[in-house]
């Protein structure tokens, strides 16, 4: 994707000069942020190799997310708290349904079943499940018990504090004293990581290039909604979600070509109990300090089904250890009806 880094010059110039051409400067800043976040990921890896497998996979799950969390960062400041909920519920959902059912069904094409690691996969699926209580629950008690602003805000913090302390308990589950659970079967690949110093420039590069691309963006995203009559939602579930996440997708489905199922899981499930559980309760907390408005957990209710719809069949098709290509189009085809539905529902 190294190319695509053409449109950052690209979309700085048209910001600068013609700050008008709002759907250019969406599009060509969208495409800019996929080389970035690509190199973030590999900067992070790189990092996460050198510093050992305990210290290296906190690295790697803190920071799986990090082009996702500065885009929504942006957001929030912005104002535009709709499409950072959104975001949240697409991420989730696309990495349960559209990477994980596209590895699944790439991996099929090549390989007639492929295996992985059931028990490590139950055992996220299970954190989703704990997640997606989490987002219902403040949901219903705002429809039904009608709960003040004041009351909600102060529950929503309550539960991010939990839910943050939750995703500390899972990671010492996963990475200290039950690691054996969430490791593959297949061998690692074995590469000589690139220097320290190198990766950190990289790193902080490209979150410099990311912030200064997310805020072109997210300006552009109000404008180009009015005048095309997309709604906020729509462009934060399946347009922001899918370019936070690029190149985790892109490395879940090389994964799979190269059998490695267990990986293609690991970056699919785990990147949205990241999300879930450490990405949305630290952006509900950062509302109270970035942006006019805080945000709460109190997500509408057609982002909280189809979050629970996709955790329901995720925990299904992951529950057996194996996977081919049927089960993968299974996954695209829920995703592909979310999305029809989202885009006929525009306003």
């Amino acid at each position: 994707m190294n190319w695509l880094l053409l449109f950052v010059p690209v979309a700085i110039g048209l910001e600068f000069l013609a700050p008008h051409r709002h759907l250019l400067i969406f599009v060509t800043s969208s495409l800019a942020l996929l080389p970035l976040a690509s190199w973030l990921g590999w900067a992070t890896e790189q990092l996460a190799t050198r510093m050992g497998e305990g210290v290296g996979g906190l690295l790697n799950a803190t920071f799986g997310n990090a082009a996702e969390l500065i885009i929504a960062l942006v957001a929030l400041r912005a104002g535009l708290n709709d499409v950072v909920e959104a975001s949240i519920a697409g991420s989730i959902v696309g990495n349960m349904l559209l990477v994980l059912g596209a590895a699944m069904l790439a991996g099929g094409v090549r390989y007639s079943e492929q295996h992985f690691n059931p028990v490590g996969a139950r055992s996220e699926a299970t954190m989703l499940t704990l997640a997606a209580i989490a987002l219902i629950v403040p949901a219903a008690f705002e429809g039904a018990a009608g709960m003040t602003a004041e009351g909600l805000g102060r529950l929503s913090v309550s539960l991010s504090v939990v839910l943050l302390l939750t995703y500390v308990l899972f990671l010492t589950f996963a990475l200290v004293t039950h690691p054996a659970l969430f490791a593959g079967s297949a061998a690692k690949e074995e590469k000589a990581p690139a220097s320290g110093a190198w990766s950190m420039l990289v790193l902080i590069t490209a979150t410099v290039g990311i912030a200064w691309m997310s805020e072109i963006m997210v300006g552009a995203i109000e404008p180009t909604t009015h005048e095309f009559g997309f709604s906020k939602i729509f462009v934060g579930v399946f347009v922001v979600a899918i370019l936070g996440n690029a190149a985790e997708h892109a490395t879940a489905i090389s994964a799979a070509l190269r059998n490695r199922m267990d990986l293609s899981l690991s970056i699919a499930i785990g990147s949205s109990v990241q999300v879930a559980l450490f990405v949305a309760p630290f952006l509900v907390l950062a509302s109270h300090f970035v942006g006019p408005a805080s945000m709460d957990l109190a997500f509408p209710a057609g982002l909280v089904l189809i979050v629970f719809l996709a955790v329901l069949i995720t925990g299904q098709i992951a529950s057996d250890g194996r996977s081919d290509w049927l089960k993968g189009m299974q996954l695209l085809v829920v995703y592909l009806v979310l999305a029809l539905t989202f885009f006929s529902c525009r306003t």
